[in-house]
């Protein structure tokens, strides 16, 4: 069969069956059913790894997006590489410290830190916050006042660069509610000793996510350091620059840029400086690490169009529907199953509930197993409990070994903490 592009990285095919490392994807899905998301622990290894050496000459902090799979296994894997953590919740913190993360390479972004949240991470000691507006900036102070603790901050600027990806994963421009606007950043950090208890030390950009050439990152990486150099005349020091995240991988046809091109491009920018740099890849290392199993139930053709309806939907894989994001779709076995055209579909009962629009597809048996390959990243993270279904379960995989880190929901996971008050019985 010629209709389906070749797996990728460390998922290929053997003697026709699709293989994660030296594990059989069939020999996970008999034993633990579908849907199922599986990752290859090598494949995450060799892509953090890949921006270790590309950037090593600068030493980087690299803290992994933990929003893009935030799955204990994964993480453990790569704090065992040394990996710090970029962080968005209280909940995600909770993980870097189960873990067992250097905290000295954790930054906390988000544009909503609650009193409870930033309380943790101060106690938790993390190496920064990116603070994204003037009245967080404000509460970060008072809250480490009140804790009698100095914490350091950087200020996420927005360097109003619209980057070449879906609008719903573009965060640098300033329609966005993300970051602040350069001349409110320059007014705080010449107004930084009057805020006691912070290191106001850091800049920090993130234009967005899946963006595959390097253009818009050295335009905002440019703007960022006109920024740094105007501070810098002025008396104030930078220690961190954060360069964020959202190099993009490969899903369908894309041609993105390599870490070792990245770092080429980038690299001379930084020449001379004394900052350390940041650096927040998610995707990149965990989108081509997974893959999402899932079982054809069967076909469906009302005279128009043909619909290959699947176990697996929306809730436990919400990109397609999201973002109009594309998925491979390989069979688990190949065969010489015919080629049909079709969409395929989840029973979610929404529209949206697509995870392919007239898609060539190999028309595998009912009761046989379909994979949508680059789905590591993004995936579980954003699954749901939407028409009451568990979510699924989660394995990795190391060479000829594999394991369960995350248990299929049960009914019995979705009503714990339910109840029925006495007055409606």
């Amino acid at each position: 069969m010629s209709t389906y592009r070749h797996p990728i990285h460390d998922f290929q095919y053997k003697a026709g069956e699709l293989c994660c490392e030296g594990v059989k994807v069939s020999s996970i899905v008999k034993k633990v059913g579908t849907p199922v998301y599986i990752y290859s622990h090598k494949t995450l290894v060799e892509h953090f790894q890949k921006i270790r050496e590309a950037f090593k000459s600068v030493s980087p902090i690299i803290c992994f997006a933990m929003k893009a799979n935030s799955n204990l296994a994964v993480l453990k894997t790569l704090v065992h590489e040394g990996a710090g953590f970029d962080i968005v919740s209280g909940g995600e913190l909770k993980k870097a410290l189960l873990v067992k993360a250097d905290m000295k390479k954790v930054a906390y972004a988000s544009v909503g830190k609650t009193d409870e949240e930033i309380m943790a991470a101060i106690r938790a000691e993390i190496l920064i916050f990116n603070v994204e507006s003037k009245p967080e900036l404000k509460n970060i102070e008072r809250i480490a006042a009140k804790m009698k603790r100095t914490v350091q901050v950087a200020l996420r600027i927005n360097p109003d660069v619209q980057a070449p990806t879906h609008d719903k994963i573009s965060t640098g421009s300033l329609k966005k509610k993300f970051g602040i606007d350069l001349k409110t950043a320059r007014g705080i950090f010449l107004d930084r000793r009057s805020y006691n208890h912070l290191r106001i030390n850091g800049v920090h950009i993130h234009i967005g996510s899946q963006i595959t050439e390097s253009a818009p990152f050295l335009v905002a990486i440019k703007k960022a350091l006109a920024f740094v150099d105007a501070l810098e005349r002025d008396g104030v020091k930078i220690e961190y620059f954060d360069i964020g995240g959202g190099m993009g991988i490969v899903y369908k046809d894309e041609a993105p840029q390599t870490a070792e091109a990245y770092a080429r491009k980038v690299l001379p920018l930084l020449k001379g400086r004394k900052f350390r740099l940041i650096m927040e890849p998610g995707r990149f290392i965990a989108g081509n690490a997974g893959v999402f199993v899932t079982k054809k139930l069967y076909t469906k053709d009302n005279g128009v169009k043909k619909f290959m309806i699947v176990d697996a939907g929306m809730n436990d894989l919400v990109r397609p529907s999201m973002y109009g994001a594309y998925h491979e779709i390989v069979p688990v076995k190949k065969s010489k199953a015919k080629v049909i055209v079709c969409d395929v579909v989840g029973p979610i009962c929404e529209s949206a509930d697509v995870f392919a629009h007239d898609r060539k597809v190999a028309d595998v048996k009912d009761g046989e197993f379909l994979v949508l390959l680059s789905a590591g990243a993004y995936g579980y993270v954003m699954a749901s409990n939407y028409n009451v279904r568990g979510r699924s379960a989660e394995v990795i995989v190391k060479g000829d070994q594999w394991a369960v880190v995350q248990q299929r929901e049960t009914f019995k996971d979705l009503i714990a903490g339910a109840s029925i008050p006495e007055f409606l019985k």
